[in-house]
């Protein structure tokens, strides 16, 4: 396992729908362990893999808080909303490619999704809350969309601009 870096907005990778993931093998399980990896170093409740500018249908979680107990970590391949709740619940959302960057973004309360393990085996599980917050999130990563497209242009425009002279001073050594 390998902690991973993590692409930061505005980069053109984020914003590309990803393709499903075919083959379910060694290289798959090397990128979710590298991922949850990633994740928990980062530290982030849920990290897709275009974030690591993998293009695949890929996406990590564990809303469990250290002090709730043992983690849950998650990896969910080639995922589906098969349904949600008409109740809505806003939650303050940040994502690891937007770093020190927060927001309320509204969201279904509830999510039921469908999605493959590493082994290939089918599940399907009810989400509430944050669980169903991060993987709405998450989702949204693997079809191009970040949290912030959720909110207004003038924000949306204030907050890329934070994020390029991020990278900018990121590349001269200053952050």
């Amino acid at each position: 396992m390998s902690v991973r870096s993590i692409l930061i907005h505005p980069d053109p990778r984020l914003k590309k729908v990803c393709d499903p993931v075919a083959s379910f093998d060694a290289d798959l399980r090397q990128l979710a362990d590298d991922m949850l990896e990633t994740m928990y170093d980062a530290p982030g409740i849920g990290l897709a893999a275009p974030q690591l500018g993998v293009m695949q249908r890929v996406f990590v979680m564990d809303c469990k808080k250290e002090k709730e107990g043992l983690p849950e970590p998650m990896v969910l391949i080639n995922p589906e909303i098969t349904w949600t709740s008409e109740e809505t619940g806003i939650y303050e959302e940040g994502c690891l490619s937007i770093p020190g960057t927060f927001a309320d973004v509204t969201r279904p309360q509830m999510v039921r999704m469908r999605w493959f393990d590493v082994d290939g085996k089918e599940h399907e599980q009810e989400f509430g809350d944050l669980w169903a917050t991060c993987a709405q999130h998450e989702f949204d990563h693997l079809e191009g969309k970040l949290f912030i497209d959720y909110l207004g242009p003038i924000k949306r425009k204030m907050i890329t601009r934070k994020m390029e002279k991020l990278k900018r001073d990121r590349a001269r050594g200053l952050a």
